[in-house]
């Protein structure tokens, strides 16, 4: 009986949250309602920016992950030489 009561009254809160979230009003806004397209030379621009911030951090973890592989070549070396 305790949870019945339980789940009604949280039932009850949803719908109460509910009607007085739908009761506010949207605000008003005295600008346009659709933006002015930008230019095609700030969007190619603004998407090489994006290209080349992804690119910086990717060219530095391929070079990274060449020295690994060197260290990890050098230490198999390493562990085959000893064990002959």
């Amino acid at each position: 009986m305790k949870r019945r009561g339980f789940w009604l009254a949280l039932v009850i809160g949803a719908v109460m949250v509910g009607l007085i979230g739908c009761g506010q009003e949207a605000p008003k806004t005295s600008a346009p309602s659709a933006p002015a397209a930008p230019s095609k030379s700030v969007t190619e621009s603004t998407g090489q920016a994006v290209v080349d911030s992804i690119k910086a951090p990717l060219d530095k973890a391929r070079a990274v992950e060449g020295t690994l592989e060197k260290a990890a070549e050098k230490t198999a070396d390493q562990v085959k030489d000893a064990t002959q």
